[in-house]
């Protein structure tokens, strides 16, 4: 079988559902709005905010995070973040993305929820109508914080619920299960909001049927770690919970030493409903193509594998069924013409 190579890899239409908005922010931006909204960063070029960005567990990795998100301060600046995100959507023909963001990361600064919301929701709408990607919008709550501070968050965005598809959870993982979480997921579930969570990542296997059976979600992102656990890869694949894994992200954080040893595709030749994302990739190294290419050059991913994965990605959003069908003729099509 051929291997999937950047050509195929671009061509395929693909959807991205695990993209943590605050985790696109380029060094170039951080430091063009670090000097536009006069906020005092530990870096004094662009050189060396890259050089930092080497990390050794996912706590390494937050720290910086953080740090780097307090340039954000004005819709401008949420809408431009968010614009040069989907500008790199339309490079690798990411035709759907879901988007998570931190609104606590703002509103514990002193930033209004709605600056974030209206300035990331302006430049979603204006990618739609320029370039016909599609998105929708998912709140995620911060693990590290309290139940309580994300009830109150999610009443403080009530205002823009049309706006928001869903509800997610992420952040730390470790010593935060998702059970602490139950109350406003039950909340996010009465308001009609889509549920998803961060698990089993750093986090064991325990914390995935956590977030399927308290939180009661339908997907999983990340899900690593279900590997340790045979009856849950086989509930996985029965119920047909898509997991939203980020190749390079694993690797960056150390979840997995070298590319060479991540599960992703044999989870996806055991029948798992797997997909590529890219989480945070100014951070960890590249956007979506950029992890597709990752698994051919350290794992051999064939042309059909990276046709599946792509189409898993339509099939685990949150996309109507008439798109999804449209998507898998379009991705159907494409690797027939590269096969001839």
């Amino acid at each position: 079988m051929s291997i999937a190579d950047p050509d195929f890899i671009k061509a395929l239409p693909k959807a991205e559902l695990h993209l943590h908005i605050e985790g696109s922010l380029e060094p170039d931006l951080m430091f063009e709005l670090s000097k536009r909204n006069n906020i005092e960063i530990p870096f004094n070029s662009v050189e060396e905010i890259r050089a930092a960005y080497k990390f050794h567990n996912l706590q390494s990795f937050l720290d910086i995070y953080y740090r780097g998100a307090s340039v954000l301060i004005h819709e401008r600046d949420f809408y431009d973040l968010t614009m040069a995100y989907l500008e790199r959507c339309r490079e690798d023909n990411v035709v759907h993305t879901e988007i998570f963001f931190d609104p606590q990361t703002h509103t514990e600064r002193g930033i209004d929820i709605g600056v974030v919301i209206r300035g990331i929701h302006s430049a979603l709408k204006d990618a739609e109508n320029e370039w016909g990607i599609s998105s929708h919008l998912i709140l995620c709550f911060l693990r590290h914080l309290s139940e309580e501070e994300a009830i109150a968050t999610l009443e403080a965005a009530k205002p823009y619920l049309d706006f928001i598809k869903g509800v997610g959870l992420d952040s730390s993982e470790l010593g935060h299960p998702p059970v602490k979480f139950q109350n406003v997921f039950a909340i996010a579930k009465e308001l009609g909001l889509e549920r998803v969570a961060h698990a089993g990542e750093e986090g064991p296997a325990e914390y995935i049927k956590e977030a399927l059976d308290i939180l009661d979600v339908s997907r999983i992102d990340h899900g690593v770690r279900c590997v340790e656990d045979k009856a849950l890869i086989d509930r996985l694949k029965e119920e047909k919970i898509p997991l939203t894994v980020c190749p390079l992200s694993n690797t960056a954080l150390c979840v997995y030493d070298d590319m060479s040893e991540h599960p992703i595709l044999n989870l996806l030749d055991q029948g798992l409903c797997v997909t590529v994302n890219a989480d945070d990739p100014a951070y960890f190294g590249g956007y979506v193509n950029r992890n597709y290419l990752a698994l051919s050059e350290s794992l051999g991913m064939t042309r059909e594998q990276a046709k599946q994965l792509a189409l898993n990605s339509f099939k685990a959003s949150y996309i109507s069924e008439t798109q999804k069908q449209k998507w898998a003729k379009a991705i159907a099509s494409i690797e027939t013409v590269a096969e001839l």
